[in-house]
Parts: C-alpha cells; structure tokens; sequence
C-alpha cells in the first residue's frame, strides 16, 4: 500500500515528506473545504485514513465540523485533520479524492429528491461512472443525499441498479427488470415481458415501452395481457424515450395541449430552452409523462405505475414538479456532477505545532473561537 500511495501521490508532496524527515518533524491540523455549496460526505476519506493510521501505526485525529448529510456552505471547511506533517503530507491527493465528487453528487442527490419529495428515486449511475471506486463513491454519495432529503419529509432513493453498492441504500440487491437488450431479443415487448414473468414470477414488473416508439401501444398491450399484475399495482412501465423523438401521438402543439389539461401554469411562464425541451420537446417530457398516465387512466389501468428515466437531473426533477408530472419512480444517474471542477477540495494546514498559520487569503479556514462540530 505503501508504494501505491507513494505512486498515486503528487510528487511534491513526496518530496515534502522527505525534507521534513530530513529537518524535523511537526504537528499540523489540516482544514479540507470544497469552494461550493455541499452535503457532507466524508466517510470514504475518513475510513481510508483511518486505515492508513493502522497501517503506519501512526495517530490522525479527526475532527469534523459537520456530520454526515448536513449542509455545509462555500468555503467552510468541512472538518480539520491533525497529525504528523511526514505521516500526512503524502496523503493530501487521494484524501481529497475521496471527498470532494461525493459530496457534490450528495447534494445533487438531496436537491432532486428535495424537487420531488413524492417520488421515489433509484440510483442508476453504474454504467456512467470511471470504475468500481467512482461506482461505489455515487452510490454513497447518493445514499447521503437522499438521507439528508429524508429527514425532511421525502421519499428519496430506495436503492440502486445493482447488488454490489446496494448495502448503502439498506438494500440487499440491486433493483430492475429489464433492458432494451431483452425486448429486441425478445422481439415484441409484451413477449418481452411474458418472457421476465415466466422467469420470475414472483416479482413485480417493470417494463420497458420506447424501443419500438410505440409507448403507449404497447404498454396498452402488456396491461391487457397482465390484468391481473395491473390490477394489484404490480406492472410498471419505464419510459426512456431518447431525445430524437416525441412519445407516441405527440408532437410540440400536442405536447402543449396535453400539459395545458394538467398544468397550464407550468407553460405560461418564462422558460429557458432546457426548461422548455423538460416540458414539452422530445424524449422524457412532463408531457409524455402526463399522456401516458392519461392513456393509462383512460384504459381502466390507474394503478399502473410510472417509472421515468433519461436526463433527470436537478434542473429536470425541479421542473417535473412545476408540471406536476405524475410520476412514480425516477431513474437517474444524474446525479454525478456535471462539472467536474466543482468538486476539487482543498485542503490547507493551518496550524503548525500549535501555532496558526495559513497562506494569505485562507485566513477564513483558521479555526474560530476552538468551535467543534456545528450543524444538525
């Protein structure tokens, strides 16, 4: 581990440890902050120092300012790290790594279920992400996110799309039923679904209804050729229509006159492009959403749920709850951030054996008055 480190390790923080080995040890605190608004979410650093300090035989004391899943503001430092300047030096990279993406995608996580605290998310950044470590740090992060949105009366995340970083959600698997794959292997979507339900015919059903552009024909036809799933509340249907195209039978006059029936106020203010495009353009609108529940309804199938995927950040989620769009479950992997430079964390000493000291310009991250933990 000690060569890996060394490797993963700028290398004037290597070099930094071998001079201070050289001319004298000293006692530091650390203060690490991102320059944004964030949700904590520190395990990942803390349980990977921690492990470092067992395997230096060295002591880092932690002292974290917020828990896990609070609110921190731009610039405030998150927590103070202290211990020995040539046991921490080297360790600044892969520390920050750990913290700074999963708390910018925790409070992408929390602002979405926040904008749609009726919905139920489920996490589906697997294939999005660089590898096993960014998969299980977005899940965490996520997990966090949508605790703190809990705690505030939403449904949040129930889980994710697969067994290995299902343990963050409390979950024992991952969640989901099918793939486009299947439907073309299966050549028709309702076949498609009589193929899932022999397999597991204990299970609820979700099924997919975009891949030959007919969404709501066919879902028509899988609830005709499973009344009884429908019925009891067992049949879902996932609508992933791409951004190429509108769901079956709309069009944008048509995508307006549908959500002019449901929410006309949502329409009658200004909107941005990508706010118009959320509400009535191609793919996953709140007027594709609300024609299918309306088709569904209409057919005597109100207890079949909605799943929606396709781009549901937290723009999209905040303007699906203007819309009043009535969905069920939403699919996401939109949480990972967008722009990646908002997740660099720093982090800065800011005492030297006791002493406080920071470069100019950084005199905000000194501690105030010897406070420890704030927030909830």
């Amino acid at each position: 581990m000690a060569a890996d480190i060394a490797a993963r390790t700028d290398s004037y923080f290597n070099r930094t440890k071998r001079i201070v080995a050289a001319f004298g040890d000293k006692r530091v605190t650390y203060a690490v902050f991102l320059r944004r608004p964030v949700i904590c979410a520190p395990r990942l650093m803390l349980d990977w120092l921690n492990m470092v300090a067992a395997l230096r035989g060295t002591e880092i004391g932690i002292d974290l300012i917020y828990r896990e899943g609070d609110w921190v503001g731009a610039g405030e430092p998150i927590g103070y790290i202290t211990g020995s300047l040539v046991q921490l030096s080297d360790l600044e990279t892969i520390l920050l790594q750990k913290i700074g993406s999963a708390c910018v995608a925790a409070h992408n996580a929390y602002q979405m279920a926040m904008a749609l605290p009726h919905v139920v998310f489920l996490a589906m950044e697997a294939r999005h992400c660089a590898g096993a470590e960014m998969q299980d740090m977005m899940s965490y992060a996520a997990a966090v996110g949508s605790e703190a949105a809990k705690r505030e009366g939403a449904k949040g995340f129930i889980g994710n799309a697969n067994d290995a970083t299902a343990h963050w959600f409390g979950a024992p698997r991952g969640f989901g039923t099918m793939p486009h794959s299947l439907i073309g292997y299966a050549g028709s979507t309702v076949r498609a679904a009589e193929m899932f339900r022999e397999t597991f015919p204990d299970e609820p059903m979700t099924v997919l209804v975009d891949y030959f552009g007919r969404e709501i024909t066919d879902a028509l036809a899988v609830c005709a050729r499973f009344p009884d799933m429908a019925a009891a509340g067992q049949l879902g249907f996932r609508l992933d229509t791409h951004g190429g195209r509108f769901l079956e039978g709309l069009d944008p006059a048509e995508s307006y006159a549908v959500l002019e029936r449901h929410a006309p106020g949502a329409i009658r203010r200004y909107r941005s492009d990508s706010e118009l495009r959320a509400l009535v353009g191609t793919g996953v609108s709140a007027a594709a959403i609300w024609r299918m529940r309306e088709a569904l309804d209409q057919a005597g199938y109100d207890k079949v749920k909605i799943v929606a995927s396709s781009g549901f950040g937290v723009e999209k989620c905040r303007v699906m709850a203007d819309a009043k769009a009535p969905i069920d479950v939403v699919g996401t992997g939109s949480f990972i951030p967008e722009v990646w430079q908002e997740t660099y964390a720093t982090a800065d000493i800011v005492e030297y054996d006791g002493v406080p000291m920071v470069k100019i310009g950084r005199e905000f991250l000194l501690r105030k008055n010897g406070a420890r933990r704030r927030g909830g």
